[in-house]
């Protein structure tokens, strides 16, 4: 690790996966710009932050897995990790550390820092959905973190009512991307009636939400097809925008589809599928908030595995839906597991291809989320955060 002038404030990052990592990187580029040489950062990261000088205390792919089974497999692994990270934050005495996302990891490292070093401060980056499950969640994480930037509007009050860390809303990092996801012209996203409706399918991310929606929405797309047609309308031009690994599993199983699918995988075709189309059918996730973001009408769908099916009385949230969650009431239909019908899916996904009221209710409430998500100013996320990190830095 090289060691900084004695007029530096060194930032120590632990970041655990990718998206952490481009939170990092948008952090240290704000630090920079506004700091020059005077902020050093150290610690744990991936591409992003090693381009602002950072030496990655190991591979971020040693702790990147989800699912319990590869998490038990490579348990030793990381809890070697934790304890390595922690020491060299002990070590370091930095002036701050930064935690993002990844908590399973970075708050067990917070937790032993704080009990060996508590005078070092420590600023968390994206809340755990303390305000879905496991709710004491919240209150414990005060005893190790200083504050907590997080990205949706309502987590600030779900943390003050959970006796949670003093949090400030920083915003998405999709506000970033407004102008990729938006149509830039009217070429772009025609409108209904021009020509057959676009809609997207998008069943997740992970294997095992592509695994249980795939057989679910074949069907549902062959009945939507069938009462869009019997109504007079021509079939919808659909398509599926893929994560790259799962992108050969995906193009296989569509192949005897009773509808065309255009399976997409690279960010870029996804986004030109998100300007172009008209409604979308798509498993609870993030995606939701893209969607909405974008302005397109959605139906939401999610079938729960084995464990989540017998944790669902834990679940406090009323809905699953983020856009939902930040304006407010239910704007978006919801289909979770059992209610997740061919029959009933297809009769939403339908209203959704054609000038409807359902339609254009969702539209105009994706309007009101857009000044929700903004924020008071007119500042990106990471300028935000830098904001927040400048007050533990002395900086302002």
């Amino acid at each position: 690790m090289n060691i900084p002038a004695a007029n530096q404030v060194r930032v120590f990052f632990v970041v655990g996966e990718a998206s952490g990592d481009r939170l990092g990187a948008s952090l240290a580029s704000e630090l920079v710009a506004k700091h020059g040489n005077t902020v050093a950062f150290e610690g744990l990261g991936g591409e992003g932050l090693t381009e602002h000088g950072l030496t990655s205390l190991f591979d971020i792919e040693d702790i990147a897995v989800m699912g319990l089974a590869p998490v038990i497999a490579r348990l030793p692994l990381i809890l070697r990790r934790i304890r390595q990270t922690s020491d060299a934050i002990i070590a370091s005495k930095p002036d701050l550390v930064v935690l993002i996302d990844s908590p399973d990891f970075t708050h067990r490292v917070a937790k032993r820092v704080r009990k060996a070093a508590p005078n070092i401060p420590i600023i968390g980056w994206v809340s755990p959905s303390v305000w879905a499950w496991r709710p004491g969640r919240a209150k414990a994480m005060r005893a190790y973190m200083d504050h907590l930037l997080v990205l949706l509007p309502f987590e600030v009050e779900a943390h003050q009512q959970l006796g949670g860390p003093p949090a400030t809303y920083v915003g998405h990092p999709l506000i970033d991307e407004l102008e990729s996801l938006r149509p830039q012209s009217p070429n772009e996203r025609l409108s209904l009636g021009t020509d057959p409706s676009t809609l997207l399918v998008m069943p997740g991310s992970r294997s095992g939400e592509i695994s249980r929606h795939m057989p679910m929405l074949r069907e549902t797309l062959a009945r939507t097809n069938q009462l869009l047609v019997g109504e007079g309308y021509a079939p919808p031009t659909y398509i599926l925008p893929s994560v790259p690994k799962h992108t050969t599993t995906i193009k296989e199983a569509v192949k005897d589809w009773p509808v065309s699918m255009d399976v997409v995988s690279s960010q870029d075709a996804k986004r030109a599928a998100m300007r172009k189309a008209h409604g979308a059918i798509v498993a609870s996730g993030t995606a939701t908030l893209e969607l909405a973001l974008a302005g397109i009408p959605m139906v939401v769908v999610y079938k729960l595995d084995v464990l989540a099916h017998l944790a669902r009385r834990l679940v406090k949230v009323w809905t699953i839906v983020l856009p939902n969650l930040v304006l407010g009431r239910p704007v978006v239909r919801e289909y979770v597991d059992e209610m997740a019908r061919p029959e009933a899916l297809a009769r939403a996904l339908k209203a959704l291809a054609t000038d409807t009221p359902e339609r254009r209710a969702q539209v105009e409430a994706f309007e009101e989320l857009d000044a929700l998500m903004a924020g008071p100013d007119n500042q990106t996320p990471a300028q935000r955060a830098r904001r927040i990190v400048d007050t533990f830095l002395s900086k302002e």
